[in-house]
């Protein structure tokens, strides 16, 4: 089931076209990134399918139904930095935005800052928090009531290493609880490790969307090595499959045609032919070339 459909969403801004037909469908359970750089899109996007804005042309559907308050209230945001009370404790804030939201209630609080590894500190004044503290209090907010679905700008947005590794792990976290996570980020790095599927944006139109392994693989790689590369890369010549080929360090990496990577039978194409392998295996071709690849077209 997806629980969230778009269909051909266009957004303008004066001669700025932000989105142009933009269609995309979220399945349950996933972590689903919105990749692209400043400019591309996403905070648009996701201001569309919060109903912070309206599109132009297109529609969209939560949990197969057009949007609704009931379906609302199954949508945990963070859009933007939240205006927490920095005199106040982490109860004292969630209580406040728990009366504008009117979402959960007191062991609702104590449920989500529990989930976000911030109960020990609940009485603690936001001011003593650090960044990734702050960004974990924002989330809790967000998981308040219990939604099903959490939509996040930049989670992990101006916070040092510490803080990000927080924040991803947190997100995980959530999602093997059963939360699907709708997320825009411009750090490849964690879409990478993170997601589970991704968009990309580029100037407000869907360059490729789908699982990050299908999105990411326009090509099998493989690594591969033995005692004599040399002797390795002219029997490798002959060897139907392979496109072309480089050597990296110790390393010999194989291009294959997607889907058409034989690892097992490299291995024994070069036993058979006096070659004992010493490396062999399939490398993912990381999303950042990927991205990069798709964006500079």
């Amino acid at each position: 089931m997806d629980v969230l459909r778009l269909d051909n969403i266009s957004k303008s801004y004066g001669r700025v076209k932000a989105l142009q037909g933009v269609s995309l469908s979220v399945p349950e359970g996933t972590v689903f990134g919105i990749l692209g750089p400043n400019g591309s899109g996403k905070t648009t996007l996701l201001s569309i399918i919060l109903d912070v804005l309206s599109a132009d042309n297109g529609s969209y559907q939560w949990f197969g139904q057009l949007p609704s308050k009931f379906q609302r209230q199954q949508i945990g945001s963070l859009l933007e930095t939240p205006n927490f009370y920095h005199y106040l404790s982490a109860v004292n804030n969630l209580k406040i935005t728990q009366s504008i939201s009117g979402r959960g209630n007191r062991s609702d609080i104590e449920r989500t800052l529990q989930a976000v590894n911030l109960h020990e500190r609940r009485n603690s004044r936001f001011s003593t928090y650090s960044l990734g503290m702050k960004q974990r209090l924002a989330i809790a907010a967000a998981l308040l009531g219990a939604p099903r679905v959490l939509v996040l700008d930049e989670p992990t947005n101006g916070l040092d290493p510490v803080g990000i590794a927080e924040i991803r792990e947190l997100i995980k976290t959530l999602n093997k609880q059963g939360h699907t996570i709708i997320m825009a980020s411009h750090l490849l790095d964690e879409v990478e490790k993170v997601c589970t599927h991704v968009a990309i944006l580029k100037t407000g139109n869907m360059i490729a969307t789908g699982p990050v392994e299908e999105v990411l693989a326009d090509e099998d790689l493989i690594e591969i090595s033995a005692g004599d590369n040399l002797q390795l890369q002219t029997l490798l010549q002959s060897y139907p499959g392979i496109t072309s080929y480089r050597p990296e360090g110790k390393l010999l990496v194989l291009h294959c045609e997607k889907g058409t990577a034989d690892p097992e039978g490299i291995n024994r194409y070069c036993f058979e032919n006096g070659i004992l392998l010493q490396h062999l295996a399939i490398r993912k071709k990381r999303l950042e070339t990927r991205f990069f690849e798709l964006t500079s077209n």
